[in-house]
């Protein structure tokens, strides 16, 4: 049997917009309702990136490659550790981007967990 219970994931999306893209919104929100009842709880393993979190991480400590990190991105994240943000450079570009890549990561997260692969 699968879950018609719009409103709970409504309240779960309204709850959690902001740590996905816009665009994803509606992408999520079929996924989630062709979803069995049974697997409903895999939404509360989930652990997304406060993309607000990671912004200031990136602010004050991306030099470091800190907001790297926490995203995921080791490889990224030495790479800043080593350059030193690329002399800052590259600290600067991050904070523009940071967050749409935390949204991206949260959204790949939550579609790995629900064994959807390739969107």
């Amino acid at each position: 049997m699968y879950y018609g219970g719009s409103n709970k994931i409504d309240m779960w999306l309204m709850s959690h917009r902001d740590y996905f893209k816009p665009e994803h919104i509606f992408i999520i929100q079929e996924e989630l309702a062709r979803l069995p009842e049974d697997r409903m709880g895999l939404l509360l393993s989930l652990q997304l990136k406060k993309p607000i979190t990671i912004l200031l991480f990136s602010i004050f400590l991306g030099g470091w490659g800190v907001d790297r990190f926490m995203l995921g991105d080791v490889g990224l994240g030495v790479a800043k550790l080593l350059t030193g943000g690329a002399c800052g450079i590259w600290t600067v570009i991050d904070w523009f981007i940071v967050m749409g890549a935390a949204r991206e990561r949260n959204f790949q997260e939550l579609m790995m967990v629900l064994g959807i692969h390739g969107r």
